[in-house]
């Protein structure tokens, strides 16, 4: 076989793909032992790359272990973000949130769920 030769290069590959059954079946649980695995390893490479993950081991822990995500979140932001730079030096703040609104319109007739805002947290309308 290929790799018989080349213990490294199979160990790296049998970590890489432990780290993304990890990944994919969210098995936070495991995550301690992969990276004391990958510790006592000699690839230079996954000790960086966990490493990484031990600095932000909170949020990664979390995203292998919670079943909810920020995702929806964000999209809303960067969709937002993307208004906003079309709209540069264009218009005023308040031609940007019509617009928005109007955007956020159009995405919940395409089936798109957006929460309605409370009662409590709708702005009254200009007079």
């Amino acid at each position: 076989m290929l790799l018989e030769g080349q213990p490294e290069v199979a160990e790296a590959i049998e970590l890489t793909q432990d780290c993304a059954r990890l990944v994919r079946q969210r098995q936070g649980e495991q995550l301690d032992a992969w990276l004391a695995r990958v510790a006592k390893s000699p690839i230079v490479a996954l000790q960086c790359f966990a490493k990484g993950l031990t600095d932000d081991y909170d949020a990664v822990k979390a995203g292998l272990t919670l079943s909810w995500s920020n995702g929806p979140v964000e999209g809303q932001i960067t969709r937002l973000k993307l208004l906003k730079r079309q709209m540069f030096g264009r218009a005023s703040l308040a031609l940007l949130e019509q617009r928005f609104v109007l955007t956020s319109e159009r995405m919940q007739g395409q089936g798109h769920r957006l929460e309605e805002p409370s009662e409590a947290q709708a702005r009254p309308a200009a007079a």
